[in-house]
């Protein structure tokens, strides 16, 4: 048995862990890398394995880093099934059909610009049709329900509360009369989150697969982020100015509707227009509305409370799903609040509100997640004088906040507690999906707690288990 990792090692993300057992080859997500521009793409596009060896996938969640490379996979020879909860399944196809229009959209903006120039044209990573073609292999399964996807591998989803549908993976494995358990946390998410239960801590591992991207931060609570939230509004209203928000479409959107949807129905906020500018956000909200038994029971209650009422605030906001009506807001001279995709800022209709309102210092652009090195989201979280939009240089003057508190990764606190659940048992330690620092941090941290069989592997490292 054999564990190398070729996505998502030393970096947070790009997800892609090859397990190679029994002749077979299993690989945990498929997610693409982001970063700078022109290293992403050639990152992406070229495998460190041969996709058409692959036997089958599996899926954690449906964030683009985690699956967001699957019709490269397919496109490159990739035949076998997808593993995935149910609501991932769902939210994987419609995120798959929006990330190849959104770079076919953005290959053909940037090419005229390009054309006019003389400059050599670009061509987006995939197309439509290959997004179609890994869709069409996406197999679902319920939580705790066990399925054998290579042989000699016995594979179970339990729930990671990070979004709608994520999942821990745990492998049984077994080859040539050998036996173990692997762990693959995915994201871990965190406790008191709205909508979504609360993660399933591992029982029993003798290999743990763990994310580290918070491992140097213990967050805020949900509650103190809910008011910086509210403060965050009050201030930029009460200029007369926007609020700018890149949210990922699938999870952290769903989650600042349900916030804003409290904080006006308390009168915390002033009801302002609040619009949801990005047509997979539409389609992920919908999933949301369809899927109430993945609710925790607060939000589950609200279901039984209010019969045929939206209990989670999806129906105070406007949708825009036309490039028109996105077009439009952008004439509009009234404080509002936009969410917008994508949530690191680096494509799709963020890039247009941006553009049209970084310059304005009444306006707010708010920052809710983690944001990848040398990303547009990154330099606005890191408070760069100026940014590059579409090839352009525009100076930040717009205030820029930023609420760590309301990412749903979970923090250094419940990293350890996570990682300790499985001390009676587990030999070895692999901390992926995390930047040095955050992992040398935690590492020292699960060291002090008494698991020092921790490993930050390198980009390609291989590991027998």
């Amino acid at each position: 048995m054999e564990l190398s990792f070729h996505g998502a090692a030393q970096t947070v993300t790009g997800s892609r862990h090859l397990i190679s057992i029994n002749g077979a080859r299993l690989l945990l997500d498929c997610g693409l890398f982001q970063g700078r521009r022109q290293e992403t793409y050639q990152r992406n596009l070229q495998f460190t394995f041969d996709a058409k060896l692959v036997d089958a996938v599996i899926l954690s969640h449906s964030h683009i880093d985690h699956c967001g490379n699957l019709p490269s996979l397919v496109g490159q020879g990739f035949e076998g099934p997808i593993h995935a909860t149910h609501a991932t399944r769902h939210m994987t196809d419609l995120l798959l059909q929006d990330a190849a229009h959104i770079q076919e959209s953005d290959a053909e903006f940037l090419n005229k610009r390009l054309a006019r120039k003389g400059d050599p044209l670009i061509r987006p990573l995939y197309t439509m049709r290959q997004a179609t073609a890994a869709s069409a292999l996406l197999v679902s399964h319920e939580y705790d329900q066990f399925f054998e996807p290579v042989p000699g591998v016995r594979a179970t989803f339990v729930d990671a509360g990070h979004i709608l549908g994520s999942a821990g993976i745990v492998l049984d494995l077994e080859e040539k009369g050998r036996k173990l358990r692997l762990m693959f946390s995915g994201d871990i998410g965190r406790r008191g989150l709205p909508i979504i239960r609360d993660p399933v801590l591992p029982s029993e591992a003798d290999v743990l697969l763990m994310e580290c991207t918070y491992g140097d931060i213990v967050h805020p609570t949900p509650e103190q982020a809910y008011l910086e939230l509210r403060d965050v509004i009050r201030r930029t209203i009460e200029r007369r100015g926007r609020v700018i928000i890149p949210a990922f479409a699938v999870g952290r959107t769903q989650g600042l509707i349900h916030d804003l949807h409290q904080l006006i129905e308390a009168r915390q906020i002033p009801r302002v227009p609040v619009f949801v500018d990005s047509p997979l956000a539409i389609d992920i909200s919908r999933v949301f509305q369809d899927h109430p038994e993945f609710f925790d029971e607060a939000a589950r209650a609200l279901v039984r409370a209010n019969p045929g009422r939206d209990p989670l605030g999806f129906g105070l906001v406007t949708y825009t799903r036309t490039s028109e009506e996105s077009k439009a807001l952008n004439d509009r001279r009234d404080p509002m609040i936009i969410i917008s995709a994508s949530g690191m800022a680096e494509s799709g209709r963020i890039l247009h509100h941006l553009r049209h309102n970084i310059e304005e210092p009444r306006n707010t652009i708010l920052i809710t997640s983690w944001m990848a090195p040398h990303t547009l989201g990154r330099r606005l979280a890191e408070g760069h004088p100026s940014v590059r939009i579409f090839g352009d240089e525009f100076p930040v003057r717009a205030q820029v906040a930023v609420i760590n508190g309301l990412s749903a990764h979970a923090g250094q606190d419940l990293l350890i507690e996570y990682a300790r659940a499985t001390r009676e048992r587990v030999r070895q330690i692999f901390l992926v999906h995390g930047e040095p620092e955050p992992a040398a941090a935690l590492k020292a941290k699960l060291a002090e707690a008494g698991l020092g069989q921790v490993h930050y592997p390198a980009p390609l490292e291989r590991a027998e288990l």
